[in-house]
């Protein structure tokens, strides 16, 4: 092991500037032996760097090559496996985990100990050593515990000498050897007379040296006096200083006397400036001017000029009570009286504030509600009222020409309070909840009479009422007299229908005489043509909706920008979402404001105020709603357009409005009588009943459809509830035809390949003119059942119009079919050419004419006049007759060659036969 640790120095170390202190034969463990060298090393050079290398042979064999190499302070474990067995094993924890096993357990603990000692020495950072025995980890030196590890890397190499018995020379060293053995070539041969040449050169040296020593006395005695001289000019210097320093000690203590007097200047100044600051911050921070205490106490709070005043005296006032105080300003006696000041001013100028917005709102509500006229108050005067009498400037013109007041100028008036308000808000909470309380009542009973006013005027103008040309309600019939006590009837207190089904049947019945039933069907559309519809009244039961929406928008937005601006509510959620709480009708209600200001959100707040206020137009709506369908279920068609436009542009402009809100809870209502109208319409399909004795035709729910989807186009036109309307043609095309197949099934007098064929005819071409695109597969499906029935009803009423000869030819084709020859067919005793000729001469032209003038009224009885398919029919039965006329030709020509056997008319004649019948009929 020595020879291979020599030609490992030599060889991979010592070109590397690397001393090599431990080495230790091993292999990987559990796989094949491969051996290699594991090599403790540090560098010659400093900083000394520690390594452990593996080296392995070369693959000749012969030299050492250098694999691999990991720095020792990258070691963080050895673990020897076992303390006090034996075991050749052991780990090195770098990166990843060696592990190997070596030839000896002795070289294992020598490396391991080698690695202890170097770790001890160089490192830092202290590497874990696992089941190791104690007697390994031996302690070094005190000497060299005590330098510290910076040092102990620049120690010579006589520290390293213990880690090994062995030191190379260095270069000098050798040189130096090499020269003295040059000279004395004898001493390797005769080493005594070597050494004694050697001492006697030593001895010459020591002699030299004591000789040199004594000729240099004198002159070390001169140094001597020289030094002595020195000393004493050292004495005088420092008896003047001591007398320079006795001089110096008086003006130390006079100096030090006016620094401290300047410190104490310094201090008093410094106070002073700092006491200034206080004061002038208190001054000009806590100080309210005359005139804003008197604009707070006595300011005019109705005239511009004066609400600005008070404007500024609030908000001087509030800078001042919202001033950031330094510790220590709250125990001065001038600041508490200061703030004990403003806060009386405070509450006396919010009793002032609160008392005059109260007093606003209680004038503003009386003067609007002293212009407010009942319906049928306002129907008295009108009925009364001559004719040059105008009565426009009262509210009752308003409802009369169905609009709804503005409030605009109330809003205007209360805005010029907005900074006041939020004033209030921001320092007499519970003033401002009182306040904003009392303006939601005031606000909530003038709403509430004035939408039910108008309510109550939409829905006698729905119902039919008239108006003269100046605007005016003219005076009533008695039957409308009767229906506008009935419409009246119609609505209690809380705006909801109270009258019974057969009051309101009486109403739409009574409203005019042109008016159809109040209950529109498919059925009754199919027994009228379009000119026959009551299209004013549809027509103006739309414009009545659009202005009920159109004037009710522009209502609540407005209240609701003005409740954000005077009530300062932004649109943004500051605090945690309130939970609203919902009765069991599905009301939403709000807790008082002041109960839950710490839990809810301003946008919150504006949405409670918003439903207190109008708590009636959701119920007014369905009301109304309720009205319009009873009166006529189409109208559905145009509430739903209408309102779906509305509640789009209502969530364009907020998604979270109360005007959003409140039209898309009324939208699921119209939707819902939607769906009833059209689950209406099927309903009246299946219980279609049709005579036994009369013609059945284009049914009427088929014609009923077409123009209910040609009304549906038209209303729905651009709309965005095009998708329910899809959804309606597919349930109600359904219906159309199992009904349609349906009473074909029970019809008597028409044959069902008429009903299926003429009906599926005209939804055919319905569908094809309406262009309806979710109708496409149902518009494919009707042409094919129409043209599957055309085919079927051709072939059984034209059945075998040459009855004989059709037998005859039915015999031929059995007995080809039998394996008789075609050609051979002649040869058979029953199918001979003479009884060929015999058939034949039984079907002349003249009878064939009369049988198909027979056909001809027979069809004509089956079919309507409504769908004009007669010739169609009549074409296809002639289309037949010629494929069967063909047919018996192709027979004669195959089975009865060169006999000239022919049939006594030609497909010529029968061409004639054919258009004569039609032009005859």
């Amino acid at each position: 092991m020595t020879a291979i640790k020599h030609a490992l120095q030599r060889d991979i170390f010592t070109p590397n500037d690397e001393r090599l202190l431990s080495i230790v034969n091993v292999c990987k463990a559990g796989k094949k032996k491969k051996n290699c060298f594991l090599c403790a090393t540090v560098t010659t050079e400093r900083p000394v760097q520690v390594k452990v290398v593996k080296v392995k042979k070369t693959d000749k064999g012969d030299f050492y090559k250098r694999q691999m190499a990991w720095e020792l302070r990258d070691l963080t474990e050895v673990d020897a496996k076992d303390a006090n067995k034996e075991n050749p094993e052991f780990d090195l924890h770098f990166e990843k985990v060696y592990r190997w096993v070596a030839s000896s357990t002795a070289e294992k603990n020598s490396f391991i100990s080698c690695i202890w000692k170097l770790n001890q020495r160089y490192l830092r950072k202290k590497v874990e050593f696992v089941n190791v025995s104690p007697q390994l980890l031996e302690e070094l030196p005190k000497a060299e515990e005590s330098v510290p590890s910076g040092e102990s890397q620049s120690v010579a190499g006589g520290d390293e000498d213990a880690l090994d018995d062995y030191q190379e020379l260095n270069t000098r060293e050798e040189q130096d050897i090499e020269s003295m053995m040059e000279v004395c070539e004898y001493a390797i041969s005769n080493a005594e007379a070597f050494a004694e040449k050697l001492s006697r050169e030593l001895q010459v040296l020591d002699g030299a040296n004591i000789q040199s020593i004594m000729a240099s006395e004198k002159q070390v005695n001169i140094l001597m006096q020289l030094l002595d001289q020195a000393l004493a000019e050292v004495d005088n210097i420092e008896g003047k200083l001591l007398s320079y320093e006795e001089m110096l000690q008086s003006v130390k203590e006079q100096m030090d006397q006016i620094s401290q007097s300047n410190r104490l200047i310094q201090i008093s100044n410094t106070n002073n400036g700092k006491l200034l600051d206080e004061i002038q911050f208190l001054v000009n921070y806590m100080d309210l001017s005359k005139g804003h205490i008197k604009a707070l106490q006595e300011g005019d709070l109705s005239s511009p000029k004066g609400i600005e005043a008070c404007i500024n005296a609030s908000e001087a006032l509030s800078q001042c009570m919202n001033v950031a105080l330094n510790p220590g300003h709250d125990k001065l006696m001038a600041v508490k009286q200061q703030q004990q000041l403003f806060s009386e001013l405070r509450d006396t100028f919010a009793r002032r504030l609160t008392n005059h917005l109260n007093n606003v709102f209680v004038h503003q509500f009386n003067h609007f509600s002293h212009f407010k006229m009942s319906i049928p108050q306002f129907y008295r005067s009108s009925c009364l009222s001559l004719p040059g009498h105008d009565q426009s400037s009262t509210l009752s013109q308003h409802t009369a020409e169905l609009t709804l007041p503005k409030h605009s100028p109330l809003h205007r008036d209360l805005l010029r309070y907005a900074k006041l308000m939020e004033w209030l808000k921001n320092t007499q909470r519970e003033k401002y909840d009182g306040l904003s309380r009392t303006y939601v009542d005031y606000m909530t009973r003038l709403y509430e009479r004035e939408i039910k006013d108008f309510f109550e005027v939409a829905k006698i103008k729905m119902a039919g009422t008239s108006k003269d040309g100046k605007g005016k309600f003219a005076t009533l019939p008695r039957k409308e007299s009767a229906l506008k006590q009935e419409v009246e009837s119609l609505h209690g207190s809380s705006g909801k229908l109270t009258g019974s089904t057969s009051s309101l049947n009486k109403l739409a019945v009574s409203s005019s005489n042109s008016r159809r039933s109040q209950s529109s069907s498919l059925l009754d559309m199919g027994n009228m043509s379009a000119s026959d519809l009551d299209v004013a009244d549809r027509t103006r039961f739309d414009k009545i909706f659009e202005q009920v929406l159109s004037e009710l928008e522009p209502l609540c937005l407005a209240e609701q920008d003005f409740i954000s601006k005077f009530f300062k509510l932004q649109q943004n959620p500051t605090l945690a979402q309130a939970e609203n709480v919902d009765d069991s009708d599905g009301t939403v209600h709000s807790r008082p404001l002041s109960e839950h200001r710490q839990s809810i959100s301003e946008k919150d707040m504006v949405r409670m105020m918003m439903n207190k206020i109008f708590q009636s137009i959701e119920t007014e709506l369905n009301s109304l709603i309720a009205l319009g369908d009873k009166i006529d279920s189409f109208n559905s068609l145009y509430m739903l357009v209408k309102m779906s436009h509305h509640v789009w542009t209502a969530e364009n402009v907020d998604p979270a409005s109360y005007l959003s809100t409140t039209l898309g809870n009324v939208l699921v209502t119209v939707k819902r009588n939607f769906d009833k109208c059209i689950s209406g319409q099927i309903r009246q399909m299946e219980e279609v009943k049709i005579s036994k004795k009369s013609k059945v035709g284009i049914l009427p729910f088929v014609t009923g459809f077409e123009e209910f989807a040609k009304l549906a186009e038209a209303i729905f036109r651009n709309a965005e509830r095009r998708g329910d309307l899809d959804k309606a043609y597919i349930k109600l095309i359904r219906a159309v035809f199992s009904n349609v197949e349906k009473v074909a099934n029970e019809s008597q007098k028409t044959p069902r390949d008429v009903v299926m064929m003429e009906n599926f005819h005209h939804i055919f071409s319905t569908l094809s003119s309406l262009k309806i695109s979710c109708l496409d597969a149902e518009r494919k499906d009707a042409k094919q059942k129409y043209t599957e029935h055309l085919q079927s009803y051709v072939i059984n009423s034209l059945g075998q119009p040459l009855e004989k000869l059709n037998h005859f030819f039915e015999g031929v084709e059995a007995r080809v079919a039998q394996g008789v020859r075609e050609e051979e067919v002649s040869y058979q005793l029953a199918f001979n050419k003479q009884e060929l000729r015999k058939v034949i001469k039984e079907y002349p032209g003249k009878e064939v004419k009369k049988g198909l003038d027979n056909l001809y009224r027979k069809v004509d009885k089956h079919l309507c006049e409504e769908e004009s398919l007669l010739q169609v029919v009549w074409h296809s039965m002639q289309d037949e007759f010629i494929r069967q006329y063909k047919h018996f030709e192709g027979l004669i020509n195959r089975c009865y060659p060169g006999s000239g056997i022919t049939m006594e008319f030609t497909i010529q004649d029968m061409l004639e036969y054919f258009s004569s019948i039609a032009q005859s009929h």
